[in-house]
């Protein structure tokens, strides 16, 4: 049964989308942590990273990296966090998020709940800077 990123990847399920290309999607969180958490996802849908084969672990990491400079001019902040944890979605996925303190990337904190309209207007700022 496919995940629920391979349904985003396969147009089921919409999302707010920042890049895409033929192997990888990155699209906004949506129950982030920070405004601007995205999520990066490889359209192959293998389960852990280290199941990758060294060529698209190393394509996921370069994809992240042009969307983190975007990411945190759109989204002021002291650093890009990057987490890679893989136990709430059987499909591999690197999230992004916009860091000032440690605990900005405390997963068990109580996640923001933004509108749909800001998540567009998130979307729209990092995809701009792109």
């Amino acid at each position: 049964m496919p995940t629920i990123f391979t349904k985003i990847i396969n147009g089921e399920i919409p999302c707010h989308k920042i890049a895409e290309d033929e192997n990888f999607i990155a699209f906004l969180d949506v129950m982030p942590l920070a405004e601007g958490h995205t999520l990066v996802v490889p359209k192959k849908e293998i389960d852990y990273i280290f199941d990758l084969d060294d060529d698209l672990l190393a394509g996921l990491m370069i994809f992240a990296k042009k969307i983190a400079p975007a990411l945190q001019q759109a989204i002021p902040c002291r650093r890009i966090g990057v987490s890679v944890i893989g136990l709430e979605v059987p499909h591999t996925h690197v999230h992004l998020i916009p860091l000032n303190t440690m605990n900005d990337i405390n997963f068990t904190r109580e996640k923001l709940k933004p509108s749909q309209e800001e998540l567009k207007a998130t979307a729209d700022k990092i995809r701009g800077l792109l």
